[in-house]
């Protein structure tokens, strides 16, 4: 389905729940799952990729079919590998059988888990045949994702001798890492990191994994809008101290003239953040997001918004994301005249330089549930845009759409024709 989006009359004002924390919920399924604490209050995340590693915990068969899930991949190779008796083949869509797995792999083998690839080498699908497994200590290159290292960190109590990790190197999305150390302290394992060596002693989880926060990652769209409209947005469930790496987007948004005011109990409803407009904004914008490469899509977009030139480094990952993002963004921001150049595999940037829109642009989504999200607030600047395939975005925020409504947008059927938009028709037959 395609939506045409019109952006508010007035500026956007909203008190927006935003959904629990994605990589929150899942680090605390697996952590539930190997402790056999799984809780009946846990609250998690709602959407599809959480959805996903749930099935893929509880089920029985011998075939797991995870979809588009990474994360999902990733955490149920290791959590398979250690559950002896059990064979399972591990399968995804066709995207996911073209991203890598092998560190995760080599890694697991190190440590005597049995997993063949039953395709092209070093990509799913895989059989796994369960067993207990030694630990030890391993050196793994997690330089493609912070995800295998996790997935290992998450088994390591259960293994004999617990584990020691060593990084070859530096790792992008280290703040995830971190992230998965608290959350295993929390439910009771030993884990201490020391920059790139990281120590779990044996000795399973002890107390179940619970506090899930909102979602930052989900937060950054909601700060995309405000840095392009000066609107009155507050987000219901944000805590200045949060173990999520992706908080650091109130920090980076300072720069792009939205700055943020934490409110520990918001009209009794719990922590919040408010939003505010503000007239600081940097004349050229130079990040490195390798911790933070989810961001990437809604400062691009943003930026390209307000006028600010960028450099975005550190963006090496995003070629194995639910598509090679770093090209889609390039790609679509074109379509606004906004000709960012990508440098090398690692970087995108952009020198203010503009050329006439030669169409009302049509933005594809590629799969990712990202792309849809940071294009969508263009209808600000550019009123009748259409997004494609918009339920992309149930991957990790299914309530975006209505969320963009409950702030003043409209959403019209994607075939409607541009002309007969602006004829009272928010009110029409397929409006929102």
């Amino acid at each position: 389905m395609d939506y045409r989006i019109l952006p508010p009359e007035e500026l956007p004002e909203a008190e927006i729940k935003l959904p629990l924390s994605k990589s929150m919920s899942n680090r605390a399924l697996v952590i539930n799952a190997l402790s056999g604490l799984m809780p009946e209050n846990l609250k998690i995340a709602g959407c599809d990729d959480t959805r996903l590693l749930a099935k893929g915990i509880v089920s029985g068969s011998d075939e797991v079919d995870i979809d588009g899930a990474g994360t999902a991949m990733r955490f149920l190779t290791a959590y398979f590998s250690i559950q002896p008796h059990r064979k399972v083949r591990l399968t995804g869509n066709e995207r996911m059988c073209q991203r890598p797995i092998r560190p995760l792999v080599d890694a697991l083998r190190a440590l005597g888990a049995d997993i063949t690839y039953l395709g092209e080498e070093g990509f799913p699908p895989l059989a796994i045949k369960g067993a207990s497994l030694e630990g030890g200590r391993l050196v793994i290159d997690a330089s493609m994702s912070s995800q295998y290292v996790s997935a290992l960190l998450m088994i390591a109590p259960y293994l004999r001798g617990g584990l020691t990790l060593e990084l070859a190197s530096e790792i992008g999305s280290m703040p995830y890492v971190d992230m998965t150390l608290e959350m295993m302290r929390r439910a009771g394992a030993a884990a201490e990191r020391d920059r790139l060596s990281i120590e779990v002693k044996e000795g399973g989880y002890t107390t179940p994994a619970l506090d899930i926060e909102a979602d930052w990652s989900a937060a950054s769209y909601w700060y995309e809008i405000e840095a392009v409209s000066s609107g009155f947005i507050t987000l219901l469930g944000l805590c200045r101290d949060s173990c999520q790496g992706d908080a650091v987007t109130a920090e980076i948004y300072r720069q792009i003239s939205v700055t943020t005011e934490f409110n520990p109990d918001y009209n009794g409803q719990g922590p919040a953040a408010e939003l505010c407009a503000s007239p600081d904004l940097s004349p050229r914008l130079v990040l490195d997001l390798s911790s933070y490469p989810d961001l990437t899509p809604a400062i691009a977009v943003t930026c390209a918004l307000v006028g600010i030139p960028f450099r975005l480094n550190g963006l090496e990952s995003l070629r194995i994301k639910e598509c090679d993002r770093l090209a889609a963004i390039a790609k679509e921001l074109s379509k606004l005249g906004v000709e960012a150049e990508i440098i090398g595999d690692h970087a995108l940037e952009w020198t203010g330089d503009r050329r006439p829109m030669t169409a009302l642009p049509e933005f594809d989504t590629y799969g990712d549930h990202r792309m849809a999200m940071a294009f969508a607030p263009v209808a600000i600047y550019v009123p009748g845009i259409k997004i494609r395939n918009v339920e992309v975005v149930n991957k990790s925020y299914p309530e975006f759409w209505e969320h963009l409504t409950e702030a003043g947008f409209t959403l019209v059927d994607g075939d409607t024709p541009y002309e007969s938009l602006f004829n009272d028709g928010r009110q029409e037959d397929g409006a929102r």
